[in-house]
Formats: structure tokens, sequence, C-alpha cells
């Protein structure tokens, strides 16, 4: 039976940010996880989730200047300072928080950079994460993102993660395996999560195209949900789509999947 964790950054968009977490519990969510939990005080999103009996599944190390267009900076030859500054900002929030992963946001690629600079960039960045990450007991993930809705971003494809684990390495990096962003780049969803499933350390969802609830577009959401239980996936599902209602959660395709909604 597959875990549910609430996406706060995309689920309940009528709602502030401090009260989607008594919303996700409210709809049975037993976890959460979002893009960035930086905007609010440790000490107040402990409170909310010890409040709500919630757990935190995941969040990002902080990604840059989000509202400028920034989607993560580790592969930023200029930013090393900065990202590894977020590595402590990010386990400081953990610790804080319980969580035990993290996930690295690669960026988008800057122009007048050649690839395998900022490849070795990544991977100098992801060493140093992984080795405090470890130290914590905490996994690093990584994760491949789009390009229709991130042009440019870093690493796009299983195929480049599993390059970058050779290189580095790493027995403490992990793949974040959206099924979304795998449908728009590649396809063949069930067979590249069955072949990378002991690297995989968590799941989100969301179908396509539109990123909307599963059962709004073409993915077959009730046949991956059951393989994940076959292949014995025991991580979180997080849900990070957006709602195409435009407000709540649009929950209702769980209906049979999870009699305990938790």
């Amino acid at each position: 039976m597959p875990k549910f964790s609430a996406n706060l950054s995309f689920l309940y968009p009528d709602l502030p940010f401090v009260e989607r977490f008594a919303a996700a519990a409210a709809d049975g969510f037993g976890a959460v996880e979002y893009v960035s939990p930086y905007e609010e005080s440790k000490e107040r999103i402990a409170t909310l989730l010890a409040q709500h009996n919630l757990k935190q599944a995941l969040f990002n190390f902080p990604a840059g200047k989000w509202d400028a267009g920034e989607r993560g900076i580790a592969c930023h030859p200029a930013r090393v300072g900065e990202f590894r500054a977020g590595v402590t900002m990010a386990l400081d929030y953990a610790q804080a928080l319980g969580c035990t992963q993290l996930n690295c946001l690669a960026g988008i690629a800057p122009h007048d950079v050649d690839h395998l600079r900022l490849e070795k960039t990544l991977l100098d960045n992801l060493a140093y994460a992984s080795e405090r990450c470890t130290a914590a007991g905490i996994k690093l993930l990584l994760e491949p993102i789009n390009l229709r809705d991130m042009p440019g971003y870093f690493v796009s494809t299983t195929n480049h993660f599993e390059r970058l684990l050779a290189l580095a390495g790493l027995s403490n990096l992990h793949l974040q395996y959206d099924f979304y962003h795998m449908q728009v780049m590649q396809g063949d969803l069930m067979h590249t999560f069955g072949r990378l499933k002991d690297h995989i350390a968590h799941v989100q969802i969301a179908d396509a195209p539109g990123r909307h609830e599963p059962g709004t577009g073409e993915i077959n959401y009730r046949y991956v949900l059951s393989e994940l239980d076959r292949l014995g996936y025991e991580g979180y599902v997080g849900c990070e789509y957006r709602p195409s209602g435009n407000k709540g959660a649009a929950i209702e395709w769980m209906a049979g999947l999870r009699p305990d909604r938790r």
C-alpha cells in the first residue's frame, strides 16, 4: 500500500503555506514535503509537524534565487561557497524537522560555462554534500527534471544520473524518481524504475501533460502504484501535482488505494 506525502508547494494553492499542514492532515496525509522550508523558521515548521502528527518526508537544499528563475546552484562554478553554506542550512533544518532525506537541485546550466566544468562542479558539490549528509545520517538525493518545464536544467534524464553516480562513486547518493518528469523526457517508466529501484530513495507523481493529479492525463497510475508495491518500494510517494481545480489537493483519485488514508 503506497504511503503518500503531500507536497505543500503544489497542493492547497488557495491557502497560505503554514495553513497547508492542517489541510494535509485533514485529508489523511501522514507526511509532507515541499520545495523550500527556509522562508519559515525551523521551530515554527517543527511545531506544525508535531501539531498535526505529520512526518517530514523530504525537502531541497537552498535553490538560489527562485523568484528570479534559479532552480538550484549545484552545477554553478561561481556559487560553490553559497551551495556549501546551503548544505549546512539544510542539515540544520533537517535535524530540527526529523527529516532523513535531502534533495540536491543541480540547477539550470549557465550558457557561458563548458559542460565538463559544470559536471565537475556538480560532482565536487555532491561529494561534499554526501560526506556531510552521511555524518548526519541523512540520504542525499539527486533529481532529474524535464527540459520542457525547466529549459537548460543540467540533469534531465536517468542516464545522466547513472553517469554521475558512476563518476562520483558515492554510496550515499540516491535517485529521486519523478514519474512526471521522466514521462516527459524518456517514458518507459516502470522498466526504468525496476532497473534502478535499488538506487531510488523517493518517488514523486503528477500526470502528464499538465502536471495535474493522477487521472487527468496519460499515465496509468493505478498500474504504477501497484507495481511500486510489487517491486517492494517502501518510501513515500510525493504528490507533487497542481490540482486541476486550483484549490485543495484533488485527492479523489486516491479512493480505494489507501483504506487507512495514511
